[in-house]
């Protein structure tokens, strides 16, 4: 059986070829699956998308009545697929439900000192032969609070290495995790975790609940001197209410691996055209600001470890089994 993999990085053809090789051919495609290419899947049964895909009920439709009946998304979060109409098509859909929780925790500290640091300030003067400091103040993070907004797998790794750090640990989550307890970790209201923390990290994931969980009362709340990282989904902060708390001087950083309008935008080389996302242009002119183009996830482990699982997703349609990656049928 041939697979169709939309949306597949230049790093991840190979291994992908790899995974497959023995079981089933796999055709990889740069571009991602959404209502323009969806047609391309004609003829295909099993279509493999990335997480940018926009798979709504027409784009699904599309892939019905062209033969396709199993999606194998290469990705945790799943919030691009409409799961309704999937079902009432009778589509099987799977997602990877873990993957290395050291790849998003690890990246979130790289964006958190490098906010912290100003390193990609300091990079770029010493570029230009400029070596001095002034600026470039950073601050101890060995004694102050870190405040982490989702304590899973991701949660719990970024918690170890604030651990590390030294730091005062604050959660908030709907369970507790019993390894950050250990670890020291208080459990607070949001809202106080918000007021207290000097270093906030996002870990949970996109549902209607947690939409905009960072929002224009909440950022308010926060210190003045904050330092702010979001690497899970960009749904969880109002953009626009983040841009004009920027704009009055608040916040010592903010990174960002995740963008709420960054389908379209994030994977893709738009440096030769206009730049039409008037709040995404206005969010990377701040000095203080990171923006990475959805990257945490990618490490040579992750990555295995996602096709590896989707290899299994496949092998379990193709068997007839579900498993706990089986989003459709329920």
């Amino acid at each position: 059986m041939e697979i169709l993999a939309f949306g597949v990085q230049g790093d991840e053809k190979p291994l992908i070829e790899k995974a497959f090789a023995g079981q089933h051919e796999v055709r990889c495609l740069d571009v991602f699956l959404n209502e323009d290419t969806a047609p391309i899947a004609a003829g295909y049964e099993i279509v493999s998308s990335s997480v940018n895909a926009d798979l709504n009920g027409r784009v699904l439709r599309t892939l019905a009545a062209g033969g396709t009946r199993m999606i194998a998304q290469r990705s945790t979060g799943f919030n691009n697929i409409d799961l309704a109409a999937a079902r009432e098509l009778g589509l099987t859909v799977s997602r990877v439900s873990y993957y290395s929780p050291y790849s998003v925790a690890e990246f979130a500290w790289t964006l958190a000192m490098a906010v912290n640091r100003r390193i990609v300030r300091a990079s770029n003067r010493t570029r230009d032969f400029d070596f001095r400091l002034n600026g470039l103040m950073g601050r101890d993070l060995r004694g102050r609070t870190v405040g982490v907004l989702g304590t899973g797998k991701i949660g719990e790794a970024f918690t170890r290495i604030a651990h590390g750090f030294g730091m005062n640990l604050l959660g908030w989550d709907v369970a507790r995790n019993p390894a950050c307890v250990e670890l020291g970790m208080e459990y607070v209201d949001k809202d106080v975790l918000f007021a207290s923390a000097d270093l906030i990290s996002l870990h949970v994931p996109l549902l209607e609940a947690t939409h905009h969980i960072v929002d224009a009362r909440a950022l308010k709340t926060m210190k003045d001197d904050v330092i702010l990282v979001n690497s899970s989904r960009g749904g969880l902060i109002d953009t626009d209410a983040l841009v004009t708390e920027l704009r009055s001087g608040r916040f010592v950083g903010v990174g960002l691996d995740v963008y709420e309008a960054e389908a379209g935008l994030f994977f893709l080389d738009k440096s030769l055209e206009a730049v039409e996302d008037d709040t995404l242009a206005r969010l990377v002119t701040f000095p203080n600001v990171v923006v990475t183009s959805h990257q945490a996830y990618y490490t040579h482990e992750a990555v295995g470890q996602i096709i590896d699982t989707t290899v299994a997703n496949v092998a379990d349609y193709v068997a007839g089994r579900r498993s706990e990656n089986t989003l459709s049928p329920l």
